[in-house]
């Protein structure tokens, strides 16, 4: 067992339902402990700002685990392995801030610390654990792309607002007899498109691992017409691209956008159907987590804190139903997790109908 007694927690990357959860439970499951807590605002931001540590107690985590967001902040800026400095001619370079990161924990006395994040910030926790950092990861990211863990929190939220949406296209697209395109969140990974796409009975689901064909996706269209029913729903994870094409990313940003408006267009070209767009966009990572993720969440966060007391750092808690375990930290970011092609959801789709664009 380990003789720490006074553990730092902070959140980092996008946001997600679960982040207060596992907060919570962290602190609660600490203090059961004797241990102190305390909270680094803004990912690691907070440790070179005053006031940005931050005491954690009962009291100061009371009612949260039903709260979106995180009452630590976060960022997916400032990756302290490339620090942006400008120089005096105004160029960037980037440098390693790692051990700085390191030691700044060191002064405000943290001896371990829980790292909630997605693959961004667990591979920045496990740079800082070969510095020296004691650390012990919790996966976070809508997109349940992280490999070792069967899902990440918030996650299955996402889905559910996603789901929320297309069922409600449904209706209006009935009513004006019009094609739907909706445009869901998933850089690299089609889970949210898949399960909210399979879940809300959508006519075409896009996603990044099966390039789409529109001569495939005009031809299910017009199927719906030649069957009588007059409408139809596509959607679109953000990460999707055509066959001998590439994702597509907003004018002059490094961000995925725009591929809800371009097949929407597309469809509109070929088919002449009238067609409408919409982007879900943060919709998705905001609200209240559904059970699921809350009790996840939970978990992840008691189980951080068992495998810190173990003394079991450079690991991520991970679920393998039905347990939460931990795993080595490179393993959990040695690759993404992608939807297998031979998921029982891939077939679930085909065999329910649904073109998949191939």
């Amino acid at each position: 067992m380990t003789s720490i007694r006074r553990i730092g927690v902070n959140t980092g990357g996008g946001d997600a339902p679960g982040l207060n959860a596992v907060i919570r439970a962290v602190v609660r499951s600490a203090e059961n402990l004797g241990w102190e807590i305390y909270g680094i605002r803004d990912s690691y931001d907070g440790l070179f700002e005053k006031d940005g540590v931050v005491r954690l107690d009962r009291k100061a985590v009371r009612g949260i685990t039903h709260q979106g967001g995180t009452i630590l902040g976060t960022t997916n800026r400032g990756n302290p392995m490339k620090w942006p400095v400008r120089e005096a001619d105004g160029s960037i370079r980037h440098e390693d801030r790692a051990q700085a990161v390191v030691d700044a924990i060191a002064d405000h006395g943290i001896e371990a610390l829980v790292a909630i994040g997605g693959d961004g910030s667990l591979e920045i926790a496990h740079h800082l654990s070969t510095k020296g950092l004691k650390v012990v990861g919790v996966p976070k990211t809508i997109d349940n792309d992280l490999a070792a863990t069967s899902r990440t929190f918030g996650f299955m939220t996402a889905v559910e607002t996603a789901t929320d949406a297309i069922g409600k296209l449904h209706s209006t697209a009935e009513a004006h007899e019009r094609v739907m395109v909706v445009e869901l969140m998933g850089r690299h990974a089609g889970w949210i498109s898949l399960f909210a796409g399979v879940a809300g009975t959508a006519d075409v689901i896009l996603i990044p691992e099966i390039p789409y064909s529109m001569d495939a996706v005009c031809e299910k269209i017009e199927q719906r017409w030649a069957s009588g029913r007059e409408f139809a729903i596509v959607v679109a994870a953000e990460g999707a691209y055509p066959e001998g094409g590439e994702p597509l990313f907003m004018a002059g940003s490094k961000r995925l956008g725009g591929i809800a408006k371009t097949v929407a267009d597309e469809i509109h070209e070929r088919t002449g159907r009238e067609t409408r767009e919409l982007v879900l966009g943060h919709l998705q990572r905001g609200g209240s987590p559904i059970a699921y993720d809350r009790l996840l969440a939970l978990r992840f966060g008691c189980a951080a804190v068992d495998l810190i007391q173990k003394g079991e750092f450079g690991t991520m808690v991970a679920l393998d139903p039905p347990t939460v375990h931990g795993v080595p930290l490179e393993d959990a970011i040695a690759h993404r997790k992608t939807v297998p092609l031979d998921s029982d959801v891939i077939r679930t789709a085909r065999a329910l109908g649904t073109c998949l664009g191939d």
